[in-house]
């Protein structure tokens, strides 16, 4: 299905999704099988990255100076640059249009701080091995730790937007608590990565 209405069109909102969006996650119970810690920490991060690399997260870890939006992750309409400080340029701060909550009846996205992530964080184009290894480089994860990144990702108000996205758009697979126990199972299990 296409955007039919000038909204749709300029927001997204009506594109048809994959059908594995949306869908279940594993626990980490289910990876209780593989022996080897390196091997199960793989796995773990694997079953994760169907969210890290779903289009709810993909569209605010962008490459360039410009996010994405939709299920298609098409280029942000109206046209909206990073800025400096990943809020938008000057005249068209982020927080214009993407307010506290979704706002229905428009299909504008909105959860409280919404932003880019900054450029160091960009998954974007990435291997999922490259995301994981970037994600545990305090260099390129905005100087957190494993425990903080663990936080961010199982209580972070804004990751747990892209559960409740609101009008058309696909929700992440899982919920964010079993987003966030695979997580913490990743990094007890030693925090190994899949090959690039």
């Amino acid at each position: 299905m296409r955007p039919t209405t000038l909204v749709g069109i300029l927001l997204g909102t009506c594109l048809a999704a994959p059908a594995a969006w949306g869908q279940a996650l594993k626990s980490p119970a289910d990876f209780a099988g593989i022996s080897d810690p390196a091997e199960r920490s793989r796995a773990l991060f694997t079953e994760a990255g169907k969210v890290i690399e779903s289009p709810r997260c993909q569209n605010c870890h962008p490459v360039g100076e410009r996010p994405t939006q939709g299920d298609d992750m098409h280029p942000h309409l109206p046209l909206v640059v990073r800025g400096r400080d990943d809020q938008g340029a000057i005249a068209m701060r982020c927080a214009t249009c993407h307010q506290v909550a979704n706002f229905q009846p428009a299909g504008v996205p909105g959860a409280p701080k919404w932003h880019v992530a900054p450029v160091e964080m960009a998954w974007q184009g990435k291997s999922l091995g490259a995301i994981c290894e970037q994600i545990k480089d305090p260099a390129r994860n905005g100087r957190r730790t494993l425990a903080q990144i663990h936080d961010h990702m199982a209580h972070d108000v804004l990751v747990g937007w892209g559960w409740h996205p609101g009008g058309t758009r696909s929700p992440a697979p899982g919920t964010q608590a079993q987003f966030g126990a695979l997580i913490d199972a990743w990094i007890r299990t030693g925090a190994a990565c899949p090959a690039s």
